[in-house]
Order: structure tokens, then C-alpha cells, then sequence
């Protein structure tokens, strides 16, 4: 897909940025979006987002949104929607239209739960673990494939959370995915300290043991910058419960043949729930998404496959042929 394939070819490294077991580059790109739009949060700070149950009983995958500002809002992959009848999160990346009410297709992320504490939905501030949004990535390819639209396995998602509450040690008497964060706000934070967001950085690639996790990006600088402590978050918390092991001090070698893998996959478009084309790329190793807006890359997000390994083969004979610059 060239436009997909022209934006990956412009990413740039910055510089590693390490702690614990944890490794983060700093993604940047040439390319700027002129598609201007709101994050959530800024809908919702500015009171131009409403949130509700698609009905007064509910529905458990899916909600509705009227978008009330004349700029399109930004619904991240992943992100996490707190309140209503119970917490749930995006099944995938969203730009609303100005002036809209949509159904948007949403998993939940707190299983105990079925009864509103709140009539709207706000931001839990909160994005689905990297590891769950994997897998979730790749069940919801699989419902656009079967033509069954952007529907997630529910149980799968909460097996996964279930998981991640045993790891951290969280007991939540609603089984919430935001309990786990919240408990581990303290430690959390000293990730946020490491891995400040750098000045025009729109991405971040993650290393987690040495292996690669995945990436995100983001089309323009102000919007990454909002996300950026979520994102991060999303990938700590994982790296938090996995045992430190020890390895070799990681290279961009890592980083440059993840972007060869992202290339390398099926790809595929379906109509977005909201403007422009969402696109599904999967092979091997790997599992990604990316928003295209009339040619523009409003958000990517590749995912390493748990269990996978990198072919070193491909990383040498990558690198000989391309080179990435630092930023």
C-alpha cells in the first residue's frame, strides 16, 4: 500500500531512552498531517463529546457518540472509556466527523460490572495493555475478514486482563482493567519520569526484555504529546509484571528490522466507522493497523506476536539495503 509504505520509510530514531527492562525510541517523522481534528480528551474537556450506552439496557460492544464540535475527534485504538453501565475500550481507531452521532464497536474492560454509575462516558485516562490490544488487533482482523465488522473476542479480553491482574498482584471486585493501573500509579510514574515526550516526537517504538512489543504513531505532534503517557503506560505496565531477564544492551538493529516486518505482511482496507480507510496489514511475526485519512496516516500501531522471533537473516539483509537516520 504506498501510502502506507511511503510513511514508514520516513520514520526516524531518536536516541534509546532505557529503565529497568524496559526500552523505548523516540519516533519522529518528516511528514505532517493537515488534517486538524481533537483528541477525546479534548472533546470532552471542551464539553464537545457525548458518550452514552447505545440504549438505556446497553450494549456491551457497542456505544454512541455524538461529536458536536466542528472538528473531527480522535478515538485512539485501545483507549479507555470509564463510567455508564461498565468500562469499556475502542476496537480500533477512529476519527469522528464534525457534526455526527456514530456507533462506535467497543469491548469491556470491566467484567464484574452492569449497572450505570454515571449517565456519559469520560476518559479513564487509561490504554488497553499492549499485549491485550494485540491479540485484540488480531480478532478483530479476523471479524473484518469473516465480515463480521470491527468485533473483538470479548472473552479473550478478559482472559487477558484476568492474567494481568494475577501478575500485578491486583484483586478488583469488578475485575476492571483501570483498577490494575491505578494500584501500580506509584511505579508507573517513575516510567513516565524515564520516557519523557521529546520535542516533535510522534511515536514511540517499545523494547521489552530485548524483544520488540510494538509501536505507535500518531499524525500530528499535539496530539502525540496528549497520547504520550498513555501509550507509555500501555507498554509499562506490561513490562512491569515480566520478570527482568538478562540480555545484550539493545540496538536500533531491533528497531530497523520491526519496520522491515511491518512491511512485509498482508494488507488490507475496510471502510472506517468514521472518515477514511482502516487498514489491517498481519504476518508472521507480527500484527498492525493503520487510519488513513484522504492519503494521510492519522494513527499506526504495529504489534509484535507473542512468541515470535525477528529472522536475523532478514535484519542483515535489511539494514544493508536501507538505512534509518537518528532524529
Amino acid at each position: 500500500m504506498p501510502v502506507l509504505q511511503r510513511y514508514l520509510e520516513t520514520i526516524q530514531f531518536g536516541t534509546l531512552q532505557v529503565f529497568s527492562n524496559m526500552v523505548v525510541v523516540p519516533l519522529f517523522t518528516t511528514l505532517q498531517s493537515a488534517i486538524h481534528y481533537l483528541t477525546l480528551q479534548q472533546a470532552l474537556d471542551q464539553q464537545k463529546l457525548k458518550i452514552t450506552e447505545l440504549s438505556e439496557s446497553g450494549s456491551v460492544p457497542e456505544l454512541k457518540v455524538a461529536n458536536q464540535g466542528e472538528l473531527p475527534v480522535l478515538l485512539l485504538d485501545g483507549e479507555e472509556l470509564m463510567g455508564a453501565k461498565q468500562n469499556r475500550v475502542l476496537n480500533t481507531t477512529i476519527l469522528l466527523k464534525p457534526n455526527s452521532e456514530t456507533v462506535i464497536p467497543v469491548s469491556c474492560t470491566e467484567q464484574g460490572r452492569w449497572g450505570y454509575s454515571s449517565r456519559e462516558f469520560s476518559s479513564s485516562g487509561h490504554v488497553l495493555s499492549h499485549a491485550t490490544r494485540s491479540k485484540k488487533s488480531s480478532a478483530v482482523y479476523r471479524s473484518l475478514q469473516s465480515g463480521r465488522g470491527y468485533t473483538s473476542d470479548q472473552g479473550e479480553v478478559w482472559q487477558e486482563i484476568r492474567q494481568l491482574s494475577d501478575s500485578a498482584q491486583v484483586a478488583s471486585p469488578t475485575g476492571a482493567m483501570r483498577d490494575v493501573y491505578e494500584s501500580h500509579a506509584k511505579p508507573l510514574s517513575e516510567y513516565e519520569q524515564a520516557f519523557e515526550w521529546m520535542p516533535q516526537q510522534q511515536g514511540l517504538l517499545v523494547i521489552i526484555n530485548g524483544q520488540v512489543a510494538g509501536l505507535d504513531m500518531v499524525s500530528q505532534v499535539e496530539a502525540y504529546q496528549q497520547y504520550h503517557p498513555k501509550l507509555l503506560k500501555s507498554y509499562a505496565i506490561e513490562a512491569m509484571v515480566k520478570p527482568e531477564t538478562s540480555v545484550a544492551t539493545p540496538t536500533l538493529d531491533l528497531a530497523i528490522a520491526f519496520l522491515k516486518l511491518a512491511t512485509s505482511g498482508t494488507i488490507q482496507s475496510y471502510a472506517s466507522v468514521g472518515l477514511g480507510q482502516d487498514y489491517r496489514c498481519e504476518g508472521p511475526h507480527f500484527v498492525g493497523s493503520a487510519l488513513i485519512v484522504e492519503e494521510q496516516v492519522i494513527h499506526l500501531a504495529f504489534f509484535h506476536l507473542s512468541g515470535a522471533t525477528e529472522n536475523p537473516s532478514q535484519m542483515a539483509s535489511y539494514q544493508q539495503r536501507r538505512r534509518f537516520r537518528n532524529a
